[in-house]
């Protein structure tokens, strides 16, 4: 269920936000939306991670790029919540230099913090996505792993992210945990987590990284959605 709120929307807007997502009988409404086209609307968005990670943007894009010693600039929105379903279109820059763009990924992130999450990264250059699960002291674990995927675009190109982890209430374990991976308007991966629970992180967000020190990279996110369950 929704935790909180670090943010509070008018109802009207709520209802212009809502949005049928529906997946497996569960529904999800809009309850924030930033198109990142102003100075105002780019400052809601706020970096949790990263050594050194330079932030700028454009007339409709938060433009970030990477510095020395930084693997991942990562970074949060308003919204905190565990059942929570994020979008966004991200982009890897021409400004990436060359020997490092192959292994840069795109990403969104949901119950982000005490070094746990789930994210959904996509190699522009590689064509692949990956789900990780990522809980304390460094464990990562592939939920589900693509390759070869077409319609994942390349430099200067958008790639719209979208990642719903919504727990399965009523079942007999409600740590169980349905995960929904979208790249581009596309279905990729259906994953249940039958082991949820100790993702206690309810930061909702975006990345930009390598598994390596990635100095010089740049990346671009625009039209961010978080919605959660309807009714919540």
């Amino acid at each position: 269920m929704l935790k909180r709120l670090a943010i509070s929307l008018p109802l009207a807007l709520l209802g212009a936000l809502a949005l049928a997502a529906g997946a497996y009988g569960v529904k999800a409404i809009a309850i924030y939306k930033n198109e990142m086209n102003s100075a105002e609307k780019r400052a809601e968005i706020l970096n949790v991670s990263g050594r050194n990670c330079d932030r700028g943007g454009s007339q409709r894009a938060l433009r970030v790029a990477i510095g020395k010693r930084t693997e991942e600039c990562a970074y949060r929105t308003p919204v905190v919540g565990r059942d929570v379903e994020i979008f966004a279109t991200e982009r890897l820059l021409s400004g990436t230099p060359r020997s490092i763009r192959k292994r840069m990924y795109l990403a969104v992130n949901l119950r982000t913090g005490g070094g746990t999450r789930y994210q959904l990264a996509v190699f522009p250059l590689q064509r692949k996505y990956q789900l990780r699960k990522e809980l304390p002291g460094g464990e990562r674990r592939f939920l589900a792993v693509g390759k070869n995927i077409r319609r994942i675009k390349g430099v200067n190109k958008a790639n719209e992210l979208r990642l719903r982890a919504f727990n399965l209430e009523g079942t007999d374990d409600k740590d169980d945990c349905r995960l929904l991976v979208f790249v581009n308007g596309k279905r990729m991966a259906v994953v249940t987590d039958e082991s949820a629970g100790p993702l206690q992180g309810r930061f909702t967000g975006l990345s930009f990284g390598s598994r390596r020190p990635a100095a010089g990279a740049k990346a671009s996110f625009d039209d961010v959605i978080v919605r959660v369950p309807s009714p919540f």
